[in-house]
């Protein structure tokens, strides 16, 4: 049958209006915490652009949350191996990828990583020849890796009236560091010591980066986007000309703000009502944190309610699909409890959701433990 076309002149057709909790869906389908997912630790790391890796047991948590049968053994054999790194790039901070995407993406965020340089380190390397920092850090980092302490306090024998702090941070930015094990190992860890990725991996990285293509996978792993959310996910400024390039290739929506968003014309969209199951994520889960609009599954009241003064070892608790508590693990005598916090009183049937995956995450974070408690805490004011 021919394709029906358009009528000259007519206007075109306005685009759907997607809610939050469409968007909600989409995101939660996209990042596998609809449905926990058979595939392998390497493609889904891949196909989420990386996983947040701030603190080192975030990218197993992560994980877990997401796959069938993940066992926290395959991802410490990836990162042994070397085909799977952590390295400074969205936003200038660090994620967990697979090798190929550290050659691939990190030219990317050259600008992100000098913007924030000159904006926490500017004034005390006016003046100072860059390239001739890059030049002394990637010799001595050639020796052997190096923490930021010890590669500042090496760089400053040769610049005594510059910070360390500065100089090493100088070296961050210029050059691909990715940090080697054990840091980042499963209940192991070190310290962040630092080599460069061409070093570590032996080879280099892509000269030309393929930046529509880096956008697609985004809307692939967080659409529907706005380019403000492109933006926000990735640090990077001026996207607007590179979405606009890619529109005949895109579908385009708007939320209920009227703000457009762009998508890949076959990503999931599934139906606003599709069940969501409660989920545990890690700080600061890249599924928080990758939209300019984060109300598609974290509130703006409960943002700052999660991300307080203790952010760095709690995570949150996806419940109909949006962030409703928060959780951490402790350690009381024999015993490991999993405390729960949530913003707001629970029926009795989420509480009930909410513990059976509680008690699955502490047969995974503490195996060995002899006895666990899972605690809900009084709904936080």
């Amino acid at each position: 049958m021919p394709t029906r076309q358009r009528p000259a002149g007519s206007p075109k057709p306005k685009p759907a209006v997607l809610t939050s909790r469409a968007l909600n869906r989409a995101l939660l389908a996209r990042q596998m915490l609809l449905d926990r997912s058979d595939e392998t630790v390497l493609s889904a790391i891949t196909h989420l652009v990386g996983l947040q890796a701030q603190t080192p047991n975030a990218p197993y948590i992560a994980l877990w949350s997401r796959l069938n049968d993940f066992d926290p053994k395959q991802l410490t054999a990836c990162i042994l191996d070397r085909r799977v790194v952590r390295i400074a790039l969205m936003r200038g901070t660090i994620h967990s990828v697979t090798d190929s995407d550290c050659l691939e993406l990190r030219p990317h965020f050259v600008p992100v990583l000098d913007r924030g340089l000159r904006g926490a380190f500017g004034k005390h390397l006016h003046g100072l020849n860059l390239d001739e920092v890059e030049a002394a850090a990637r010799k001595l980092l050639a020796k052997q890796p190096l923490t930021f302490d010890q590669l500042g306090k090496a760089l400053a024998l040769k610049w005594p009236a510059r910070n360390p702090d500065a100089l090493a941070n100088a070296a961050r930015a210029r050059l691909p560091l990715v940090q080697v094990p054990p840091r980042g190992l499963w209940e192991k860890g070190g310290p962040a010591a630092h080599v460069p990725a061409e070093i570590w991996l032996r080879k280099p990285l892509r000269k030309k980066p393929d930046l529509p293509g880096m956008i697609r996978r985004y809307l692939a792993a967080f659409g529907p986007a706005t380019v403000h959310d492109v933006q926000a996910w990735s640090g990077l400024t001026g996207l607007r000309p590179i979405l606009e390039s890619m529109r005949a290739n895109l579908v385009t929506f708007i939320d209920e703000e009227r703000n457009e968003l762009f998508d890949l014309p076959d990503a999931p969209r599934p139906d606003p009502n599709t069940p969501a199951p409660p989920r545990f994520l890690p700080v600061f889960d890249n599924a928080l944190l990758s939209h300019a609009d984060r109300r598609r599954i974290l509130s703006e009241t409960h943002r700052k309610r999660l991300f307080g003064t203790a952010a760095l070892w709690e995570g949150s608790v996806l419940i109909d699909g949006f962030v409703g508590a928060k959780w951490k693990i402790a350690q009381e005598r024999q015993r490991v409890v999993l405390t729960i916090e949530p913003f707001t009183p629970l029926p009795s049937r989420d509480r009930t959701a909410i513990s059976h995956e509680g008690t699955q995450l502490l047969a995974f974070a503490s195996p060995a433990a002899q006895s666990h408690q899972i605690r809900f805490a009084k709904p936080i004011p």
